[in-house]
């Protein structure tokens, strides 16, 4: 079936990948590496993480239970100082390929985040969140799972978005960081590109696309 949208993950895709600032903090404070992200895969659906991210707890709440999480798997770590670690800086090539893919196909941006920051990036400053809207302003449609109360990797939120772009799933690209957010999409019928980097993210689109990043 011939490709008529991209549906696009926005944290570690326009931007670098909060996992790069995560391991930073790891190692000064001496925790196990990749100890964050064992704490969020936890619980998976049910943890402080899902449930701040379909907006169930507030930032305070969520800064509790992270730690209560964290305490539990051997390391004291509060929820308010993770937060900080989630906003990479953009990827202006990335940016550049949204526009590209725009001119030619629907596109849609399904993100999992948390009411915190400024919009749907959770910018961390007014500078940074006049460039997320311009990214947002790209999009035909945009679910963010603080407001749909629904999150990656639950099946319902990638038909959600097919609806609201008129597509079928076959009919899609869905590219994201994380594999477990990209096999429900797979799953679907869409064809799923795991980013790992931008430069490999610019190639598999191209070829999926067959557009010229």
């Amino acid at each position: 079936m011939a490709i008529e949208a991209v549906i696009w993950d926005f944290g570690g895709v326009f931007t670098t990948s909060p996992f790069e600032a995560f391991r930073r903090y790891e190692a000064e404070r001496g925790l196990p590496a990749d100890f964050i992200r064992t704490v969020n895969a936890t619980n998976g659906d049910g943890n402080a993480w899902a449930k701040f991210e379909r907006a169930e707890i507030d930032a305070a709440a969520f800064d509790t239970l992270f730690l209560e999480e964290a305490t539990r798997l051997g390391h004291a770590v509060r929820g308010a100082e993770v937060l900080p670690l989630l906003y990479g800086d953009l990827r202006p090539r990335v940016l550049e390929a949204l526009k590209a893919c725009k001119a030619r196909f629907k596109v849609g941006c399904i993100t999992n985040n948390v009411p915190v920051g400024h919009g749907p990036g959770m910018a961390q400053s007014a500078e940074k969140a006049l460039a997320v809207a311009e990214i947002m302003g790209l999009f035909d449609a945009v679910i963010e799972s603080s407001k749909a109360g629904v999150r990656k990797p639950d099946p319902r939120i990638y038909q959600m978005m097919c609806e609201q772009l008129g597509v079928v799933p076959a009919a899609c690209i869905y590219l994201d960081d994380l594999g477990v957010n990209c096999k429900p999409a797979a799953a679907l019928g869409m064809t799923a590109i795991k980013v790992s980097t931008e430069d490999q993210l610019l190639a598999d689109l191209a070829k999926a696309t067959g557009l010229s990043f």
